[in-house]
Formats: structure tokens, C-alpha cells, sequence
């Protein structure tokens, strides 16, 4: 009763929506019915890389789920190539149907064994969710007839024929392609009720934008920011070496679709000043990383430009950022301003302490006297280029997309997501960072740098902080001390011009190290205040050496490592084309994938990502909805309207039977 008198107000708030106890009993029994229904599932993946192809495919196939699914209804049924046909059927619709038309394939037959089908997998995986939810989800041209299909019984012999009619109907009547596409991309979407991406979108591969694209439309997505993510938002928030350096690294690797087809960002003026100023150079360090030759591999000739426009860019990208050094001492990466530790009479480089002869001593562009001063040249183009970032309204849109479904890290039942490490000292203790003048650690360090994201992003902030949180993109790319990094140095400018390896060492920050002891993870857990029975930090950034023996899984079962390994660059290393994680109402399933040939091949031949599938933990029984975070939310829901209930019941607040 006390209780009730102290919420007096809110509960007064409730009574609106819910007017009388007929309303409030109604809610409370359908929010302990959606309680007890099993957990939906959940699909983890990392490091995508801009290989769009590959992962739109384990997109669409939730890690191996809808295929799993397929062969638990249909497997005594159907044969191995009518299962595959299927599952090709449920991830490319428009393509297979397509194929099949070419084919010479009976049609109004394929339709109607086909429906049947589509319709026995979408009820498997709507069974976990509320009508409502359902509802919602539903196309809406065809809401009305999959609600009636989805709902059909087995012992309902008097409905049979009706049934029968609508989907004969929707032969008749031309609308089975469109129908059965429909239904495909129902399947993919109830399949998965949540997505989380644990960053790196974006870097090397081709399809960058087009990846961006279809997360920017996906019904319930999170993103924890990796450091090529960053990067990019640096570059779209105006941040010139930021800028510079995603032009290098796509220039690297040969690949300016995302920059010029996705994002509209002129590469002419660069081309037309790299041309010029190293025509006679034969730029063999800035040569580009062809990952696969043959048809669309550029010729030897744009091969020679993107080697000169990538010698241009990096120039410049080193003389902005030991700009951005001298700017910023208190960032203690002075040291790093490396063209100011070049002889450029001798051709050699004073680095830490050692002379070494440089591997390319052509620096037309640079002043001895003050080597990080841009020509009026290259300042033109990099204006030019800041320009064309910042306006290209689909770049914004995709910023602001990360921006809104983004963040450091997040907490998600009795999961601890961020992309790569915590700052930590030896011991693991964690370690105090200064961001901004302000010193801070841990959960205060990853929630301060995502207000530092947004300010470089929020109009009405004032302009100083607002310079300093652009400055700032740079310093999570690439600072010592940045979750996103975390490593002693990189080093870009060593590997162009020093021979010596041991020039080349990136030492790896404390938590890498330490990630492997339980009690360092037990830990950070607790620090980012994730409770449960089973609790894990999940972590993407580091390809997983597989043939080398390493392992995805660490710290006794506390830390699952899934970087995606979606870039082909990284397939040699690792052995395998990475991990996903998918976490349903049965357990965890860590699936390791083989790479990706291409969604030609997948839909003319029904070829799928050859996947194997680990069982990392399996419950003792069946995940509810009860058992996770929006289950708490819920029950105290429920403890609201209970308390209204008897609100009502007391005479304290006047019921509403109008």
C-alpha cells in the first residue's frame, strides 16, 4: 500500500493508457505469455571488410540457421539437391527465380510444391514470437493472406480447401513470383530477431556502401565501432588526415569503388597532380595489393597511376598527421612525426636512436626546412577531397546510420560487445586515459569516447570542442592508448621506407595479453556491470590464426573472439574466412566459415559458405524470453501494472469504463 502511494504519479500516468482493470489484467497476461516464449535469436559478426558479397550471403543464410532449419522440417522428405534448391531459394529469391524461368522449369507445379514449403519454414521460425510481433514483420501487399496461411492446421480439414484456393489463387493470378519473394525475405528476417555488428565495416573490400546500405534497413541492428569505422567517420566528419589515410588504404588495395560509385568523392584532381609530379617516378613502394588477377583486375597501366596517387596521398597523410602531433602534446605522439626525423640530403632516417637508409628518397613535394607543410597544391586537393567527404549525402546518411545504431561498446543480455581491447596496465588493472583533459578508465573511458563521436558530429556544439572531438578521430585510429588500437605504434611510415623488420613491430597493448585469464575477463565484466550466470565478452579485430592452432574460444569459456575474416587479404593468415556467432534459445553456436566464391556460383549451383558449426555452450535448458534483458524489462512492466492493478482494486485511482 505504501508503495502504491509513493508511485501515486506514474501510476496515475499508467491509468491513461491502461483505463480500467479489464485493460491492465489484459497486458499483464499477454506481457507472462511473451515471457515464457523461447529467446530469440541473436547473430554476431565482425570485420566485414567491405566484402559485401560474402557477407550478404551469411546475412541471408543467419550463419547456416535457415539451413539448419530446413533440413530439421523437411531432411526425411526431401533429397540433398531439392534441401539445397530450397535453401538457395529462401537466400536469393529474385536470382533463383529467375534461373528457374530460363530453365524451362514447370512453374505452376515448382509454385505449389514450393509454397507449401516456404510456408512450413516460415511458421518454424515465427513460432518464437507473439502474433503481433509477427504481424508487424508481414509484407505489407501480402500481410492479410501469409497471417491466414501461417495459421493453417493440420486438423482443420474443413479449411483445407480454402487454404488450397488462396495459394492456387496466387498462381492464377501471376503474383507467385512476387509472393514467394516476399515470403523468402520474411523467413531471413524472422530467422534473426537481433543483429549485432561488432565493427569494421568498412577498409579494403569493394562493397563498403552496399553493406552500409543494408544494415541502414535492418529491423533491430547494433554496431560496436571498430577502427576502420572510425576512420571513415573521421573522414566524413572533416578530418583531413583521416581523410587522407581511407584514400591510402583503398589506393593500396586497388579499390576506389566505394570511394568514387559509392560515395561520389572526385579522385580526378589527385590523379592529375599524382600523374604530374611522379610522372618520371616508378613509385615501387606504393605499388598496389592486387588480391586476384584476371577479369576486373586493373591493367598495368591504372595499376602505374593508383602507385602514383598512392605515393601522392601518403605523403600528404604524413605531413597532416605529424601536424596533428604538433597540435597535440598531450596526445605524447611527437615522436611519431617521422618526416621531421628524415635527412633528406643523405636519404636516410634517424629512428629511435638508429640511422637507416630510406627505401624511396623521391620527396618532390616535401621542404627540407619544414617537411610537414603542405604545397598550395596539395592543400587545394585536400580541400577539394574534405569537401567532397562531407557533402556526399550518402557517406552523411551511412554516418549518421552508425551514429544511431552505434556506439563503443554495449551490454546485451549477459553479453559485453566492443570491437577490439580495453586499455589495461600489467597487472590488469585498468589503465587511466586522458581524453580531453579529463582522466577516466574503463566503462567512464568507452562511454567518454563515444561523446567525443557525437560532438564531432553535433551542430550546436561550440566550436573549439568541437575542432578538438574532429582532431580526436585521429588519435582513436591510430594513439597507444585507444581501445580501437591499442598498440605501442603503427607503423605505416616504417613499412614504406625502413627495410629493417624489426623497424615494422607493432607491440600489442596489456589485453591482449591478458584477455586469456578468466579473472582479468571476470573483471571487466564486472566493471561494465554484466550480470548472469554465463556471461561473456565478445570481441571482433583479431583474425583468429586457426592454422596456427589458436583459438576463438578464451578464458575458460568468458571470451569468444569472431572476427568475421571477411577480407580475402586475411584468408592465408587464418586458414578459414573467420567465425559468426549465433546465440539462440539452445545455446551459443560458433560457426567457422570456409571463404566465399561468389553469389553467381551460390545461386546457379545452390553452393553455400561451407561452414562448420561448434557448440560453445549449451544450456541446461531452454533460454526464455524471461531470461533476458527485455524479460526484466517486462517483469517489471508486469510489477507496474500489478501495482495499478490494485491501485484500481483499493479505490485509489477512479477506473475509466468509457
Amino acid at each position: 500500500m505504501k508503495n502504491i502511494r509513493e508511485n501515486m504519479r506514474y501510476l496515475q500516468l499508467l491509468a491513461k493508457e491502461f483505463p480500467n482493470v479489464s485493460a491492465v489484467t489484459s497486458e499483464i497476461i499477454n506481457l507472462e505469455a511473451i515471457l515464457h516464449l523461447p529467446k530469440s535469436t541473436e547473430h554476431f559478426m565482425a570485420d566485414i571488410h567491405g566484402e559485401y558479397e560474402a557477407f550478404q550471403h551469411v546475412l541471408r543464410n543467419a550463419s547456416g540457421n535457415i539451413k539448419r532449419k530446413v533440413h530439421e522440417i523437411f531432411s526425411e522428405q526431401l533429397d540433398n539437391e531439392e534441401l539445397k534448391e530450397l535453401c538457395t531459394l529462401i537466400y536469393y529469391p529474385e536470382q533463383k527465380l529467375e534461373l528457374l524461368h530460363r530453365s524451362g522449369r514447370n512453374m505452376p507445379e515448382f509454385y505449389q510444391s514450393t509454397l507449401h514449403r516456404l510456408i512450413a519454414v516460415c511458421r518454424n521460425v515465427s513460432s518464437k514470437y507473439t502474433r503481433s510481433k509477427v504481424r508487424k514483420s508481414l509484407p505489407r501487399e501480402f500481410a492479410y493472406i501469409i497471417e491466414e496461411l501461417l495459421h493453417e492446421s493440420s486438423d482443420r480439414h474443413n479449411k483445407q480447401a480454402y487454404y488450397n484456393i488462396i495459394i492456387q489463387t496466387i498462381i492464377g493470378t501471376k503474383r507467385a513470383d512476387a509472393f514467394v519473394t516476399q515470403l523468402c525475405y520474411l523467413i531471413q528476417r524472422l530467422a534473426v530477431d537481433q543483429l549485432h555488428i561488432l565493427g569494421d565495416i568498412f577498409d579494403r573490400g569493394p562493397g563498403a556502401h552496399l553493406i552500409m546500405d543494408m544494415l541502414c534497413n535492418y529491423h533491430n541492428l547494433d554496431i560496436e565501432w571498430g577502427n576502420h569505422d572510425i576512420l571513415w567517420m573521421g573522414a566524413a566528419a572533416g578530418n583531413p588526415a583521416c581523410v587522407a589515410t581511407v584514400i591510402r588504404l583503398s589506393l593500396r588495395y586497388a579499390n576506389t569503388k566505394t570511394l568514387e560509385e559509392g560515395y561520389g568523392i572526385n579522385m580526378v584532381p589527385l590523379a592529375t597532380f599524382a600523374m604530374e609530379t611522379y610522372a618520371d617516378d616508378p613509385c615501387e613502394r606504393f605499388k598496389p595489393f592486387i588480391e586476384f588477377t584476371g577479369e576486373g583486375s586493373p591493367r598495368e597501366k591504372t595499376q602505374r597511376l593508383i602507385a602514383q596517387m598512392h605515393k601522392a596521398i601518403a605523403v600528404i597523410q604524413f605531413k597532416l598527421e605529424g601536424q596533428l602531433y604538433q597540435n597535440h602534446p598531450e596526445w605524447g605522439m611527437l615522436h611519431r612525426s617521422l618526416l621531421q626525423h628524415v635527412n633528406f640530403e643523405c636519404g636516410t632516417i634517424t629512428y629511435e636512436g638508429t640511422e637507416h637508409p630510406m627505401l624511396d628518397t623521391y620527396f618532390p613535394t616535401i621542404d627540407a626546412s619544414d617537411p610537414l607543410r603542405l604545397t598550395e597544391e596539395e592543400q587545394d586537393i585536400m580541400d577539394s577531397l574534405v569537401r567532397s567527404f562531407c557533402i556526399s549525402e550518402r557517406l552523411q546518411r551511412h554516418m549518421q546510420c552508425l551514429l544511431t545504431n552505434g556506439g563503443m561498446f554495449s551490454v546485451c543480455n549477459s553479453n559485453l560487445l566492443f570491437h577490439a581491447s580495453l586499455p589495461l596496465n600489467a597487472d590488469g588493472s585498468l589503465r587511466e586515459v586522458e581524453v580531453m583533459g579529463q582522466k577516466c578508465k574503463g566503462k567512464e573511458l568507452m562511454s567518454r569516447i563515444e561523446q567525443m563521436v557525437r560532438l564531432a558530429y553535433e551542430e550546436g556544439a561550440e566550436e573549439d570542442e568541437k575542432r578538438y572531438a574532429k582532431d580526436y578521430f585521429w588519435y582513436l585510429w591510430c594513439g597507444p592508448n585507444s581501445p580501437l588500437f591499442d598498440k605501442s605504434k603503427m607503423t605505416t611510415f616504417e613499412r614504406y621506407f625502413i627495410a629493417d623488420k624489426s623497424a615494422h613491430t607493432e607491440e600489442k597493448g596489456a589485453y591482449y595479453k591478458l584477455r586469456n585469464e578468466a579473472s582479468v575477463c571476470d573483471s571487466l565484466l564486472d566493471e561494465f556491470e554484466v550480470v548472469g550466470k554465463h556471461r561473456h565478452i565478445i570481441n571482433g579485430h583479431v583474425p583468429v590464426k586457426v592454422g596456427k592452432g589458436e583459438n576463438p574460444i578464451k578464458a575458460d569459456g568468458r571470451l569468444m573472439v569472431i572476427d568475421g575474416g571477411f577480407a580475402r587479404a586475411y584468408h592465408s593468415t587464418t586458414g578459414i574466412a573467420g567465425y559468426t556467432l549465433v546465440y539462440h534459445s539452445r545455446g551459443f553456436q560458433l560457426v567457422q566459415h570456409a571463404p566465399f566464391n561468389s553469389t553467381e556460383e551460390a545461386v546457379l549451383n545452390g553452393t553455400d559458405i561451407q561452414s562448420t558449426t561448434a557448440i560453445v555452450e549449451i544450456s541446461d535448458r531452454r533460454v526464455m524470453v524471461a531470461d533476458t534483458d527485455i524479460g526484466r524489462n517486462l517483469r517489471e512492466q508486469v510489477a507496474d501494472l500489478e501495482r495499478l492493478l490494485r491501485a484500481y482494486r483499493k479505490g485509489l485511482i477512479k477506473e475509466n469504463n468509457d
